[in-house]
């Protein structure tokens, strides 16, 4: 089994930054990808980035939306990824979740709150 969990979000004015971690423990063997996610209420899921394990070396993906102002991460050695969150705007307020993905097969964290204030 898998287990995820995120950590890092909180309310930011505009314009501000923060940075979310996700770490990654059991059966870290079965994780060939991982990503952030995000929902805001009454909107379905979407992805916001997502990363590679170390046998898919410089693989990354973006959302159109948050391209250019979100970077993400990871350290191998920890099990863990990052999303580095510049230039917050308003509507990037959601629950931000954690995904690991085994081809078809997805673990879940239980999300983290990212709320920006105008």
């Amino acid at each position: 089994q898998v287990q995820l969990v995120e950590s890092g979000g909180g309310l930011v004015q505009a314009g501000g930054s923060l940075r979310l971690s996700c770490a990654a423990s059991g059966s870290t063997d079965r994780i060939n990808a991982m990503g952030w996610y995000r929902q805001a209420p009454g909107k379905q899921r979407e992805l916001v980035a997502g990363i590679g394990n170390i046998r898919y070396v410089g693989r990354t993906n973006y959302a159109d939306s948050v391209k250019g102002r979100f970077t993400i991460s990871r350290d191998n050695a920890k099990n863990t990824i990052y999303l580095q969150m510049n230039s917050l705007k308003p509507e990037d307020t959601a629950v931000y979740y954690c995904g690991g993905s085994y081809y078809s097969t997805y673990y879940w964290g239980h999300g983290t709150q990212v709320t920006v204030s105008s």
